[in-house]
């Protein structure tokens, strides 16, 4: 996902005539437009609707809630001060509107690490985690992903294995107590990254063998790496978690791409899925424009019922 460089600004998506804000998870968030949710609960992230609401965290989680949006995604939640924590967290509240996933993210994603099993990857993981927890508690979060790192290609494939399995125990360790869930992505941004297929991830899960670690299926990653995706979710179905979106090519909105959204969605909602689907993807369009047209194509991929 290259978070890194990932949380940028991004644009918001469909026009204002399909506002909404609506009853969500036993709450209703009162905002000035009114319209009816989607099927699936979508989930924006900060810098999406920019053009439309500003720089201001708290006026864009509204501007959210009035499109009809239920949920919020922010991977860089970890590295916001308290202070934007808690307010997230409150308006989160007052909108009715649940936390989405936020990246467990000790500055050893993107390098050689838990593939080791050297004991200071080991530590920072856990001290990271312990963070995250905190974080978690104040924004009401369930989630968090977690990335193991890249190949260390001087080991054997079995043995970096095992170094992952062990260090995700720890990671599950802390999370398990407080009912959190570490969710582990595999992706495809680089061939160096150390997980990267749906079946591996599954077996990695039922390794560590706790409900605090599961998968993260990002469609996008998964359309890239491996293909075949109604199939292969089906498969890792007891083992994901969370879902996330991207159309490929291009990692935009749906239909900007190859993805049949429109069967995917129906088909995630028949298995009965109720969790959150991060919208971790840019905006084909730019400006207002851009942030509508989102929305727009938001609501034509969501019409299957």
């Amino acid at each position: 996902m290259q978070r890194r460089n990932f949380i940028k600004s991004l644009g918001l998506g469909s026009a204002l005539a399909f506002t909404a804000a609506g009853t969500s998870f036993g709450k209703t968030a009162k905002t000035p437009l009114s319209k009816a949710t989607f099927n699936l609960d979508y989930a924006p992230h900060f810098g999406m609707f920019k053009a439309h609401s500003g720089d201001d965290l708290v006026d864009q989680l509204k501007f959210m809630a009035d499109q009809g949006f239920r949920s919020l995604e922010d991977n860089g939640l970890l590295a916001r001060s308290v202070e934007d924590q808690n307010r997230i967290g409150k308006t989160l509240e007052q909108l009715g509107m649940r936390m989405g996933v936020f990246v467990v993210d000790g500055g050893d994603n993107w390098k050689i690490s838990l593939t080791t099993g050297k004991q200071e990857f080991i530590d920072n993981f856990v001290h990271t985690c312990k963070r995250s927890v905190e974080a978690a508690k104040r924004v009401n979060a369930k989630w968090a992903t977690v990335v193991p790192g890249f190949f260390e290609r001087r080991l054997p494939i079995g043995i970096q294995t095992g170094n992952v399995i062990e260090a995700l125990k720890r990671g599950a360790d802390v999370f398990e107590p407080h009912g959190l869930v570490m969710v582990l992505e595999p992706l495809s941004d680089t061939p160096e990254l150390f997980l990267r297929h749906s079946d591996q991830t599954y077996a990695i899960c039922k390794a560590v063998d706790s409900p605090a670690c599961k998968i993260l299926y990002d469609i996008y990653h998964m359309q890239r790496n491996e293909g075949n995706l109604i199939p292969n979710m089906d498969a890792c179905w007891d083992e994901i978690a969370y879902i996330q979106i991207g159309d490929n090519p291009g990692r935009k909105e749906p239909g900007t791409g190859e993805i049949n959204y429109l069967n995917v969605f129906k088909h995630i909602d028949k298995k009965g899925y109720k969790g959150i689907l991060g919208m971790e993807h840019g905006n084909a369009g730019p400006g207002k424009e851009g942030e509508e047209a989102l929305i727009a194509a938001y609501r034509k991929v969501d019409q299957f019922k």
